[in-house]
């Protein structure tokens, strides 16, 4: 019975995600670094799906487009849900994540690009432009009511607009040839998921066929399918009133447990599997190395903080609740954990260029590292600042 009730609270608890998922990459660490690491990528190089369909991918694609997706979906849920009737519902405390995420993604390109203008890796100026949002979140989750809830949702907020950018400049900058017909008919299944909201159609099921396809053929017109959880999620309806539970609510509570504790778990497993080889550490000290590093953690920093320094005190936007300047430098830090989407760009830049790419990867591991300790650390000490905690 005592079992039963620990493991119950374990589940509901959002720091145990977190302690989940740093488990998770410490296990693939050591999996890619022992014999059985070459098993493992074989078994996520596996193709697996229906060729009739042009469905037939790896297993880490289907992760990494796939099950993301859905996470991107509860992300988006929980983002909406605040726009609507909670801290993101007025213009100023909204804008906020906006005008840091667009510092956080220039400020560290322009970092990496002084490190690497006219150089070999010249193209990897996108790498640090990204923050990993399942990573960061997780981070923030450990430290639990020492921090506002509505720093977390700023956080969400930012880290969203943040890949959106990143989706942006990968199909922009990054992508051979987008498919301009499944880009028109992702748009138009789009306009429908829209069209049911307005219809007040409320039946969850009638958004989610159409999110498949609109997943479908977003994948296909050669833009990261991850920004169709966020689609759809911006499509299911809510309400501002709390007496009725809304379809967007019910949706976002069925998702918090798969998310948490299969999703997010499998991804960390997948994304870690990174290899030490001789000579790693000495690309950290290269342009390329120094570029992602100081892009990463101290870029973020300042791009983050810069920003809505400057929207703060032009009035234009407003604090999160509760927050302090202190913490904010905290969230700029958590911001540098790049990650899956650095890795992600690191790869399109440097095709076929395998020592590059292990080289980056390793620079984006250790910035990821050292901005997720920095961040905790700064977000830890400010505890003091918080002048009423909010509820989780």
């Amino acid at each position: 019975m005592k079992l039963s009730v620990y493991f119950k609270k374990f589940f509901q608890s959002s720091q145990s995600s977190g302690i989940l998922l740093i488990c998770c990459v410490v296990l693939a660490l050591i999996i890619a670094n022992t014999g059985l690491g070459k098993y493992f990528q074989n078994f996520l190089d596996t193709k697996i799906g229906m060729e009739s369909l042009h469905l037939q991918y790896p297993i880490s694609i289907w992760i990494n487009d796939g099950l993301m997706s859905v996470f991107f979906l509860l992300v988006g849920l929980e983002i909406k849900r605040e726009l609507v009737e909670g801290e993101l519902s007025s213009f100023k405390n909204a804008s906020l994540p906006i005008f840091a995420a667009i510092g956080g993604m220039l400020v560290p390109a322009v970092i990496y690009g002084l490190f690497n203008n006219g150089t070999a890796y010249s193209k990897g100026w996108g790498i640090p432009m990204a923050t990993d949002i399942a990573f960061s979140l997780a981070i923030i989750s450990m430290l639990g009511k020492r921090v506002p809830s509505s720093l977390k949702i700023f956080l969400a907020a930012l880290a969203i607009v943040d890949d959106l950018g990143a989706i942006l400049v990968i199909a922009i900058f990054y992508t051979d040839e987008i498919q301009w017909m499944n880009l028109w008919l992702s748009l138009g299944i789009t306009a429908f998921l829209f069209a049911l909201n307005y219809l007040k159609i409320k039946r969850i099921i009638f958004y989610i066929i159409p999110g498949i396809f609109l997943w479908y053929y977003l994948h296909h017109s050669g833009i990261h399918a991850t920004i169709a959880g966020v689609l759809l999620a911006f499509s299911i309806p809510t309400n501002v009133s709390n007496i009725k539970i809304s379809p967007l609510e019910k949706l976002e509570r069925s998702l918090h447990f798969p998310v948490s504790f299969i999703i997010m778990p499998i991804f960390a497993l997948t994304n870690t599997n990174i290899e030490f080889k001789s000579g790693m550490t000495d690309g950290l000290l290269s342009s390329l190395g120094l570029g992602i590093i100081c892009g990463l953690v101290l870029g973020k920093l300042i791009g983050i903080n810069l920003l809505s320094f400057i929207a703060v005190k032009l009035k234009i936007s407003s604090l999160p609740h509760n927050s302090s300047w202190s913490q904010m430098m905290g969230v700029g830090l958590l911001a540098g954990i790049g990650f899956t989407m650095s890795i992600f760009i690191a790869l399109l830049s440097f095709k076929h260029q395998i020592d590059i790419q292990d080289e980056a990867k390793f620079a984006i591991l250790i910035a990821s590292f050292l901005a997720a300790v920095l961040g905790y650390l700064v977000l830890n000490v400010s505890k003091s600042n918080v002048i009423e905690a909010d509820e989780d």
